[in-house]
């Protein structure tokens, strides 16, 4: 399966790293949020090294809608709510600046980047709608309500939030990658105090950040609770309508739609990995109905990381490991939380005051319901009767018909039919 991006960018090939390599930073992973915190560490004279397992951006990063939006569901209501008006305004303000740095470093990039709204709809209750509405306007964003939008939906309401963007992730990373010192097949496999191995070397670094999509050190964060995975389908279509914005339905497993070129992406079937799921069938279903005459062209999945409040975990990995920190769990909304997450970290690195760590902290609470939620679904995993278990942690694989792989309900970690790995947080193959 290749994505729409994968097939319209070229990235250049990075060689293996060998040997001793001594730095100031060393980023683990090659996606989104490695290359931007490497780029902004770098900007800042930082002498930085990247560190990919594979290539760059062949992960999560080329199967993104590439939405750029600080309008992340309906979040803000629940957010002010839960944890009050101030640590709503540190996590929207970190996502508007986000989409301004995309807007000020793709000029001149050609990555098809396009100003533009994001609204998200409704198909149920108009009052959501409103309560959403409300929470955005008392933290200064400019939104408003609409009953309708063009898309062919029906709503009950929807908040349309001004001057976000879109582009094409991959032609951008491949872009500002090129003046970043990068290894590409390069594994590290453990971290012993300031050092990372890898297969044939070692890199010495006075920082590690870790954004490997998910943390792969068990042993500090309890990232394995704190976090589950999701996934969820796309498909391009050629001769898709002119919708001008971007769009998102708030319920679990609801559809999005944005356009590229002169086609349309359709977004949907959400399920928790491992879980039985509708894969593309949702999309391509809605699309024979109310898109007739539209030519699928390209069909992928992508692979979210959930948090348990649906904010990132941004920050020192945990409390008790000194100059390592960890990006991961976006929830769906990795390029503002990506570029938020490089400005953070590299304070944090600098020893500079952040406005918003604190609202992304790693070490924040964790008793949400959700935490409830996962530790059940380790425990089923854990004793479900499987020749078949996850090296990560042993729990039982699931098999997964839509996509013909291996996929574990626990923490979301996939092997082909084979056994060969596909997504972290394992890292290794499958054992005959």
């Amino acid at each position: 399966m290749l994505s729409v991006w994968s097939d319209n960018s070229n990235f250049q090939k990075r060689e293996p790293l060998k040997g001793e390599k001594r730095t100031q930073v060393l980023v683990i992973g090659g996606g989104a949020a490695g290359i931007l915190c490497a780029e902004e560490l770098k900007s800042r004279g930082a002498d930085c090294i990247l560190a990919e397992a594979d290539r760059l951006c062949k992960g999560v990063t080329q199967n993104t809608t590439a939405k750029i939006t600080a309008q992340h569901g309906f979040i803000y209501d629940s957010i002010i709510k839960k944890k009050g008006c101030e640590q709503a305004k540190m996590y929207f303000e970190a996502n508007e600046n986000a989409v301004k740095k995309y807007r000020e470093l793709c000029r001149g990039i050609d990555c098809d980047f396009e100003d533009g709204d994001n609204a998200v709809y409704t198909l149920t209750d108009a009052r959501k709608a409103e309560k959403e509405l409300d929470a955005l306007l008392r933290l200064g964003a400019d939104a408003e309500f609409n009953s309708s939008l063009p898309i062919p939906v029906k709503i009950q309401g929807a908040v349309r939030l001004k001057n976000q963007a879109q582009f094409n992730p991959l032609k951008f990373f491949s872009e500002i990658s090129k003046n970043i010192e990068c290894y590409e097949h390069t594994k590290i496999f453990e971290i012993r105090q300031n050092t990372a191995f890898f297969a044939g070397g070692s890199i010495h670094a006075e920082h590690i950040v870790i954004a490997t999509h998910f943390p792969f050190i068990n042993k500090y964060g309890g990232y394995f609770a704190k976090l589950y995975q999701e996934r969820s389908y796309a498909v391009y279509f050629e001769n898709g309508p002119k919708l001008d914005g971007m769009y998102i339905d708030e319920a679990a497993g609801g559809l999005s739609f944005r356009n590229y070129k002169d086609g349309i992406i359709v977004g949907g079937g959400a399920h928790r990995t491992g879980k039985p799921g509708e894969g593309w069938t949702a999309v391509k279903n809605f699309a024979a109905e109310k898109l007739p005459g539209c030519r699928e062209k390209y069909r992928w999945a992508a692979q979210d990381c959930m948090s348990l409040d649906k904010i990132p975990y941004i920050g020192k990995y945990s409390k008790r490991t000194g100059n390592l920190y960890a990006v991961t769990g976006f929830n769906k909304w990795g390029m503002t939380s990506s570029m938020a997450a490089a400005g953070i970290i590299s304070d944090m690195i600098f020893s500079k005051n952040n406005d918003y760590a604190e609202a992304f902290s790693p070490s924040r609470s964790i008793f949400t319901l959700q935490l409830a939620v996962n530790a059940a679904e380790t425990a089923a995993g854990l004793m479900s009767l499987s020749k078949k278990r996850c090296p990560h942690l042993g729990c039982a694989l699931k098999w997964n018909n839509a996509e013909h792989s291996w996929d574990c309900p626990c923490h979301g970690s996939r092997f082909t039919e084979t056994g060969k790995l596909i997504e972290n947080p394992a890292t290794d193959d499958l054992k005959n």
